[in-house]
Formats: structure tokens, C-alpha cells, sequence
């Protein structure tokens, strides 16, 4: 049925994309673009989950090489950097635009850019911040780097996913950027269940302590800018908090955990490196001279 546009109307325009790789994560990114009209062309290795995206109105493909033949943008989702390679070797690349939202490291990002410029395909790497419900929401944000061009032309399609952040014509920024973020997360989840562990090895409940916690780390967020801002002045910065203190202090949390029978093995290299920050002059400082230390040429 033909769909008129009203004067003042804007129409939206509307692009085609393959999608390979239908894990959760690609599963939601083709669903997404499905939503949002886009006419999009699936592949998956095992078929059994291109059935419910069939469904919905998109095309399923028998082989990859059929599937990125089918469109100019190729978004990827896959396992791991080498499944990238090996699904995307002995297709037609040339001409294409590859998004790749497969989680990869900078320096992967770079060789896949390079391998494909070889095969006359550009690339534009990506990094997913979202767990798949949260895909096509306002609070899914994707991050990309590499081809300028490729960004600002399908940016109307990237925008389906999340909010679009373009970094750089470097394509290992996107990886940079990402692992960087998963490491604060994976760093707070490290204190969460350290805390859960702790609490309920007396037996109390979670649920009751989960207010606490996390009244208590919403209030220590504002580490975040206050460690940016000491590292944009630089070194010698007297600390209301300072490292001498921290690291005396340390061992209670490892002390506490051995004696309520619980691993500290999340948190004993932190001791190691709040000492070596004393024992180089820098005890009255903040925790942020601990960069200085983790970027080992700098020590």
C-alpha cells in the first residue's frame, strides 16, 4: 500500500543491510533494524534462529557469501575477531561497508580495516555499550571508529541500535574506548559480589544490604571526574583521600575476608600497587597515581 507524505512531512529514508552472525546480540540488532523499516538480509551459521526474524519480515540467506552479496552494508556480530575473517573470507567484499560490532581488541580493529581495504571494502568498527533487551532503547549507546564516511552516510541506520558516538578514522579506537568502559564495569561488578560475598557469609540478607550498596556507590561516582581532573593536572596533588591512608587500611578488606571464609583474591593485587605508590613518593596523593603505575613505562 502506498504510503503518501503530507506537506511539512518528512519522510524518513529508509536503507537495506545484512546482518551476519544472530546470536542474542545480532538477533536484537536485526530486529531492531527490521522495527525500524529498514529492508535487512540475515545469515546465521546454524539457520534454526534466522526462523523468527523470517518472520518478521526479513530475509534469511543460505550462505554468507549469498548474504553479503545481497547489500552494500554489512553489519557483523560474530563470536570472537577470527570468525570475523573466516566467515567474511571468499566473499564479494568489494564496494562494501562492514560494520563490525563483534567485540575485538584496537589492535584487531586495525588488521581487519587493513585486511579489507585490501579486498576494496571500508570498514567502520564498532563497540556495543548494551546488553541485547537494551538495543533500539535511549539507553543503548554504540561506539564507532574508522571510516568517516561510512558513518555519516548510514548514520540513519547505526542510530536504530543506540545513540551513535563516532571517535576517530582510527579503527581501534572503538575497541579502545569499549574494553576501557568494560574494565570499569568489570571492576565494579569485582566489588559487588566481594561485598555480596562478604555479607551474606554471616548469613544476612542481600536484598536488605542492596540499598546500602548502592547508595554507597552512587555517592563514590564522583571518583570518575574527580580522578580525570587530578590526572589533567598531573602528578604532586595533596589528596583529602590520600593513597598513604588507603594502603594502610587495605589489609582489612582482605584480613575480613579471609576470616568470614571468603576469597580475596578479587582485590590482592590492589595492595601490591597502593604500596608501590607510597614507596615512590606519591603516598600523599590520590588513587589516580595508580595509571602512572598500571602504564608500566611510566613507572
Amino acid at each position: 500500500m502506498r504510503r503518501d507524505v503530507h506537506p511539512g512531512q518528512v519522510q524518513e529514508k529508509k536503507f537495506s543491510a545484512t546482518v551476519l552472525g544472530l546470536g542474542s546480540m545480532g538477533s536484537a540488532l536485526a530486529a531492531s533494524l527490521v522495527a525500524g523499516g529498514h529492508q535487512v538480509t540475515v545469515w546465521n551459521r546454524s539457520p534454526g534462529k534466522t526462523e523468527a526474524l523470517a518472520d518478521k519480515g526479513a530475509a534469511v540467506a543460505t550462505s554468507a557469501v549469498e548474504a553479503v552479496a545481497a547489500n552494500r552494508l554489512v553489519v557483523v556480530c560474530l563470536r570472537h575477531h577470527q570468525s570475523v575473517v573466516d566467515v567474511l573470507d571468499g566473499t564479494e567484499l568489494t564496494g562494501r561497508i562492514v560494520v563490525n560490532l563483534t567485540n575485538s581488541t584496537p589492535a584487531q580493529g586495525r588488521a581487519l580495516a587493513k585486511w579489507l581495504a585490501e579486498r576494496d571494502a571500508d570498514l567502520l568498527e564498532g563497540g556495543i555499550m548494551a546488553i541485547p533487551p537494551m538495543i533500539g532503547s535511549p539507553s543503548a549507546f554504540i561506539l564507532y571508529s574508522g571510516s568517516r564516511s561510512a558513518f555519516d552516510t548510514y548514520r540513519p541506520v547505526l542510530d536504530v541500535f543506540g545513540e551513535s558516538h563516532y571517535l576517530g578514522t582510527d579503527p581501534g579506537l572503538a575497541a579502545l574506548y569499549d574494553v576501557s568502559l568494560l574494565c570499569g564495569m568489570y571492576g565494579m561488578f569485582m566489588g559487588i559480589v566481594q561485598a555480596f560475598a562478604l555479607i551474606t557469609s554471616e548469613g544476612l540478607s542481600a536484598s536488605g544490604f542492596a540499598p546500602m550498596l548502592t547508595r554507597w556507590l552512587t555517592a563514590m561516582m564522583d571518583a570518575v571526574a574527580g580522578t580525570s581532573e587530578a590526572l589533567e593536572r598531573g602528578q604532586g596533588v595533596a589528596s583529602p583521600s590520600p593513597v598513604e591512608m588507603q594502603a594502610a587500611a587495605y589489609s582489612n578488606l582482605l584480613d575480613t575476608s579471609t576470616g568470614q571464609g571468603v576469597s580475596p583474591e578479587l582485590f590482592v593485587a590492589l595492595q601490591g600497587l597502593l604500596d608501590e605508590q607510597v614507596a615512590d613518593g606519591h603516598g600523599a596523593e590520590g588513587i589516580e597515581g595508580l595509571v602512572r603505575i598500571l602504564r608500566k613505562g611510566e613507572r
